[in-house]
């Protein structure tokens, strides 16, 4: 017995094989195309790469027994992230759409899909270019000597420093009050953060840059985005490696310790794969 949903006028929506030929031939000049197979591969590796590599990962894998946490993080890239990422892309290139086009030529009642999608990556690009922002205020402010967060600043008399500084550390201290200017009550906003909003105007302004004339900019931005993280990535391995106990950290990072795998993690596991798109589940 073979279970078929009504969808009329799929046939009419999806092209032929001809026809798409014939569409590629009168849109050769008009469409935008990469410039090599390098841009798109670079492309494809910057959406795979992110901050996930840097910060989640490392924590996901020491909170849960490190290489314990391997075992149920690579069956499901084999099982669900490759394949959802190679079947959006496959779709993609066959219907010749985008991410909301795409599922609504499929089937109306999935337009959806293609809405969920485009709010996860205006979600993400929120997130990101706060980021962004933070590192542009670092990267502002490290062009002191001494540097800012290197160590406490004195009171408004001069006879010492800051206790609160002292009570912690000096990078603590301008993470949460200078940069931040967290405030010890939520009614208390703190007032508006003119450098901050600054950089984030800077970091919209960068993403505008690589993304205003589509992928002729987009794809040359693609060679410095797609392979800084992997440069800094080596540069951290390098340094990490050069620490005390490092060797035990690679240890425990490749041997299982299924005690403190507990059986819902791998349900989490799961979700976290499934609230985020195919690209950003391959981590």
């Amino acid at each position: 017995m073979k279970l078929q949903l009504p969808n009329p006028g799929l046939e009419d929506r999806i092209l032929s094989h001809q026809q798409l030929d014939k569409l590629e031939k009168d849109e050769a000049g008009d469409r935008p195309k990469w410039d090599n197979k390098t841009q798109y591969m670079l492309t494809c590796v910057g959406f795979c790469v992110g901050l996930g590599n840097v910060w989640r990962f490392p924590y996901l894998c020491q909170s849960h027994g490190g290489g314990a946490f391997m075992i149920p993080f690579l069956i499901l890239l084999v099982l669900e992230g490759i394949p959802l990422l190679h079947l959006e892309f496959a779709i993609g290139q066959r219907l010749r759409r985008g991410s909301l086009g795409v599922w609504a030529t499929i089937h109306p009642y999935l337009t959806g899909i293609g809405i969920a999608s485009m709010c996860v990556s205006l979600t993400i690009s929120l997130y990101y270019n706060t980021i962004m922002a933070w590192i542009l205020w670092y990267f502002f402010n490290s062009f002191q000597e001494p540097l800012p967060w290197s160590q406490c600043p004195m009171n408004a008399n001069l006879t010492g420093i800051v206790s609160e500084c002292e009570r912690s550390s000096p990078v603590d201290y301008f993470w949460y009050r200078e940069t931040l200017n967290t405030t010890p009550a939520i009614e208390e906003d703190g007032g508006l953060q003119w450098w901050i909003l600054l950089c984030h105007i800077c970091a919209w302004s960068v993403l505008y840059i690589c993304i205003i004339r589509g992928i002729e900019t987009t794809g040359k931005a693609v060679y410095v985005t797609s392979t800084l993280p992997y440069v800094v990535l080596t540069i951290f391995l390098i340094r990490g490696l050069t620490l005390k106990g490092s060797l035990n950290g690679v240890k425990f990072l490749f041997t299982p310790d299924v005690r403190q795998q507990l059986p819902f993690q791998w349900k989490l596991n799961q979700r976290l794969f499934l609230l985020h798109d195919p690209c950003h589940a391959l981590l």
